[in-house]
């Protein structure tokens, strides 16, 4: 068998609507008791072009491969009494939904008229599928949950590579940031709070909430809409900003809340269960020069302790960093979302953190860098590089755990094969005749 019979892939639940298709179903396979219909088929496919994806000559043959070696999972996991609790199912089931409403401002209407169902009907349409994939992750999950490598296998396991095959390696660094938001002085935070408090007077005397949030609010995308955010569910706003929205009744105005974001005030216009619908009208106090240069003079300051040994660059970041800044979590140590380690090829660097480090040795710390938060606003970071591995071919000593990783995936690909190949063997598995032609089913027919 080829990888894509051991890589065993489960897609997402995606809610899709195959539009102008009237299919005529039919059983195209069976799998002990699970059945794979032409319509499993036709909606994977459909999923895949609506993605843009790239369709090999054997699309057909590829996904239904795929949704065979699914189905033995799902009929093997009842056979072996694999427990998926309706509870989990539900909490799952309702988490997509919710992603999809909140893409849709809440709107059931929208989502009926664009998948021809209520949102009722849609989690009954897809429950048992979702519960089917749940139960054959868990089946996976646990047909590869022992397979370990010990530190002799790794070793013959690079031994093996071919010399001509073993990876080669570019220019590789570890580093670390801490990241500190200027402090607001206490002039420019009174301006904002003296603003919007005078905006707040102005609706207590009669003027529209919306006239004065398109006129004065910061937050420029909800402005333009008289301030409106459209409807949230509970745990999606800020705690400061949801506390006080959920305490207010329908068309109450809030004091003055300060966030992250800055000063605001809040009305709610309707709330439906955990659902609010609120607007505001958002200030931020203006960050001078001074503000910004007091905050570069402390991470200069926290720069000096760390290189003179006074205070290790990780307790530095637990002390002064900002806890909304995921390094912090890490010590500092930026972590690289390709693979979960904090090992990054130079080339996945972003522009100023690569030339702000491209000169320094290992050890060494940046001086305090300005840069434009994720949220907008300057901030300002210093970043310590804290190794720097050179272009190389892999090796045992200076990628331990790359080679280790390939020899597990290795490891579970072969079992995961073997497990397909005798689960089969003693399993009722029948395939219409018109499939037989996928070189993918006559191996699995072979199997």
């Amino acid at each position: 068998m080829r990888s894509t019979l051991f890589v065993f892939i489960i897609s997402c639940l995606l809610f899709t609507t195959l539009e102008g298709q009237q299919l005529i179903d039919k059983v195209i396979a069976q799998v002990g008791g699970e059945l794979v219909l032409l319509s499993d088929l036709q909606e994977q496919l459909a999923v895949m072009k609506e993605r843009g994806e790239e369709m090999p000559p054997d699309a057909e043959c590829k996904i239904l491969e795929s949704i065979i070696v699914q189905k033995l999972f799902v009929n093997q996991a009842k056979l072996d009494s694999v427990e998926v609790k309706d509870e989990e199912v539900e909490q799952q089931l309702n988490a997509r939904i919710d992603h999809i409403l909140a893409l849709m401002n809440q709107d059931e209407k929208r989502f009926e008229e664009y998948y021809g169902q209520t949102v009722s009907e849609v989690k009954e349409r897809f429950r048992n599928d979702l519960k089917d994939q749940i139960m054959a992750q868990r089946m996976r999950s646990m047909a590869l949950e022992d397979v370990h490598i010990t530190p002799a296998e790794v070793v013959d396991f690079y031994n093996s590579i071919p010399e001509d095959s073993i990876p080669y390696f570019n220019m590789q660094v570890e580093v670390a940031e801490l990241v500190k938001k200027p402090v607001v002085n206490a002039v420019e935070h009174d301006k904002a709070f003296d603003l919007l408090s005078g905006i707040k007077k102005q609706i207590e005397e009669g003027a529209e909430f919306a006239a004065l949030a398109k006129k004065y609010s910061m937050d420029f995308g909800s402005g333009r809409r008289g301030g409106d955010l459209g409807w949230m569910k509970r745990g999606a706003l800020v705690p400061e900003f949801e506390a006080a929205a959920y305490n207010l009744q329908k068309n109450e105005i809030s004091d003055i809340v300060e966030t992250e974001f800055g000063l605001h005030l809040i009305q709610l216009i309707d709330r439906r269960g955990d659902l609010i619908h609120t607007r505001h009208i958002l200030i931020k106090p203006e960050i001078t020069e001074e503000d910004i240069a007091k905050t570069e003079h402390l991470l200069d300051s926290i720069r000096q302790l760390v290189l003179h040994d006074s205070l290790p660059f990780n307790l530095a970041v637990k002390k002064y960093g900002e806890k909304s800044v995921q390094s912090y979590y890490s010590g500092g140590r930026l972590v690289n979302p390709k693979d979960g380690t904090t090992i990054f090829d130079v080339g996945d660097l972003d522009a100023d953190t690569y030339f702000a480090i491209d000169s320094l040795n290992p050890g060494d710390i940046t001086p305090p860098i300005r840069f434009e938060g994720p949220r907008g606003g300057t901030q300002v970071k210093i970043i310590q590089l804290l190794s720097r591995i050179p272009p190389h071919t892999a090796n045992l000593k200076q990628d331990y755990d790359k080679i280790l990783n390939m020899a597990k995936q290795l490891r579970q690909g072969a079992l995961l094969e073997s497990w397909i190949k005798s689960k089969l063997s003693h399993t009722y598995f029948k395939v219409d005749p018109q499939w037989m032609q996928c070189e993918e089913i006559k191996r699995l027919t072979q199997a």
